[in-house]
């Protein structure tokens, strides 16, 4: 994981205001994911999500707040949240998703599988002996 200067400045400002342990800092082309520690989500969202709002419009982005989670498992349901998912298991380093619903299944593989190859360079960045997520 390398930090950029830009990325830098971002949790500065995002730990300044809100109060929240930061992990990490992604930018990308939908806005910045900003990974805090877990149990800093409440504190990181603020008051009717005031500190989402306000960082938000600060910095002309969308932003994504998700929490960390040493357990790989729950960190993926984290990543995938809202989408409603039957299931969530490891076996032989690979994370598996159960999920029944076609149109949940649609959304997070993303168009051209866009979302489960984020999940998938996420999860390997922190959890080494993973070696995939997949759905079944």
């Amino acid at each position: 994981m390398k930090l950029t200067l830009e990325s830098i400045n971002n949790i500065n400002l995002f730990e300044n205001l809100t109060g929240a342990k930061v992990k990490d800092c992604l930018i990308d082309e939908e806005g910045l994911l900003f990974l805090v520690e877990e149990g800093n989500v409440k504190r990181a969202l603020g008051p009717n999500n005031a500190h989402l709002h306000r960082i938000s419009s600060i910095l002309k982005k969308n932003i994504k707040i998700i929490a960390f989670s040493s357990d790989v498992c729950k960190f993926v349901a984290n990543l995938i949240y809202p989408q409603k998912i039957d299931g969530i298991f490891l076996e032989n380093k690979v994370v598996k998703i159960v999920v029944e619903d076609t149109a949940t299944k649609g959304k997070i593989f993303g168009r051209s599988r866009e979302n489960l190859k984020r999940i998938n360079s996420l999860v390997k960045n922190y959890f080494t002996d993973i070696e995939e997520v997949v759905l079944v």
